[in-house]
């Protein structure tokens, strides 16, 4: 299997293709063929980017910047068909629509951009004022949300495994972090650097959620996809930041496969060398250190992982040791060595089993 690069040939998707195959192997005929159609749908669109972009090129900042930092949304819908973008429903300053889902995805987006602009002064995904759009009601019973490189779509879901993917409101916000990733660091989809490409729209995800509630790292569930999952599955989320390998155990869904530490990492072929699945150690690692230094996690530890993620030497192929030093780097460069923080980002990583010397 070749690396892929996902900004150059950019289809980023919440729910990993090996969830997916496990569904569609279900004896209920009705998750059985929403899954298949699924499959079917993410690799019509992953071939399409594919044969659109040119592999590794790093796509040029592009939009004009918004006049004093304001978001530029607009929804679109698909209306159960796979045409993209779809009908305008609502745009920038318009009222609510009677579509819950709409208005999710609008709310959505604006919660993302506040995230980035308020805290870190990051105006829209590319920094400079992109326009965000948004297409809900994609496709029949389409079982996923993706960011494709220019715009986030939303699955109704199946009603039978998945609701509606606007529900989640870290879901919004992991999907466009990996615009934001796409812009400022285009970390290979493979592999350890694919597994933190995910990591990072996790941690960015979460951090969307908890800025949007107000909450501290305390306070915080930490889980992923959390209300996307119906009342028939035996799970909370699809991903939990905070004891990986936990949000879900169920007999049609399957175990989560998560590991929290590197004891356990996952050799695979599948799902670009297991980019969703080996997450779960980064994603601990920063549960770890914003847990440990308290308060509103989006405050120190998410300015370390955003210095890192922005500040140019976070490597297309790096590991997760050069993440890992950089994070120590960043953390000692705006607080001291020695510090709180300093000894924080140290723990976490030694608690997951990554090293922090070269």
């Amino acid at each position: 299997m070749t690396a892929l690069s996902c900004p150059s040939s950019v289809y980023c998707t919440i729910v990993p293709p090996h969830l997916l195959d496990r569904l569609a192997q279900a004896e209920n005929p009705a998750i059985a063929e929403a899954a298949r159609r699924t499959l079917v749908a993410d690799e019509a669109n992953r071939t399409a980017r594919r044969l659109t972009t040119v592999t590794g090129v790093r796509p040029a900042v592009r939009g004009v910047p918004a006049a004093t930092g304001e978001p530029r949304r607009t929804v679109f819908d698909a209306e159960q068909t796979t045409r993209l973008p779809g009908k305008k429903v609502r745009g920038e300053g318009d009222e609510p629509t009677r579509d819950a889902t709409v208005n999710r995805a609008y709310a959505g987006l604006g919660a993302t951009f506040d995230l980035f602009l308020d805290v870190y002064g990051h105006d829209s995904v590319d920094g400079c004022g992109l326009p965000l759009d948004a297409t809900v009601h994609y496709d029949r019973d389409y079982g996923n949300a993706f960011w494709n490189g220019e715009r986030m779509v939303f699955g109704d879901g199946d009603g039978e495994i998945f609701l509606d993917f606007t529900i989640p409101v870290d879901v919004i916000g992991h999907e466009l972090a990996h615009g934001v990733t796409q812009y400022a660091a285009n970390l290979a989809y493979f592999s350890q650097p694919g597994a933190l490409n995910e990591s990072m729209s996790d941690v960015f995800g979460s951090l969307v959620k908890q800025y949007a509630l107000r909450q501290t790292a305390g306070q915080a569930d930490w889980l992923i996809g959390a209300g996307l999952l119906s009342d028939q599955v035996e799970g909370t989320a699809l991903r939990s930041m905070k004891a990986p390998g936990t949000a879900y155990d169920d007999d049609v869904l399957g175990k989560d496969p998560q590991p929290a530490t590197m004891d356990d990492y996952v050799e695979t072929a599948r799902d670009n060398g297991g980019v969703h699945i080996n997450s779960g150690i980064p994603n601990h690692a920063f549960y770890l250190l914003a847990t440990a230094l308290g308060g509103h996690a989006w405050e120190r530890a998410g300015q370390i992982w955003y210095d890192v993620l922005t500040g140019g030497r976070l490597k297309e192929t790096a590991d997760f040791a050069a993440f890992a030093r950089l994070t120590v780097a960043a953390a000692r460069e705006r607080y001291g060595e020695g510090g709180a923080e300093d000894e924080a980002v140290l723990k976490a990583w030694s608690t997951v089993g990554v090293p922090t010397r070269g």
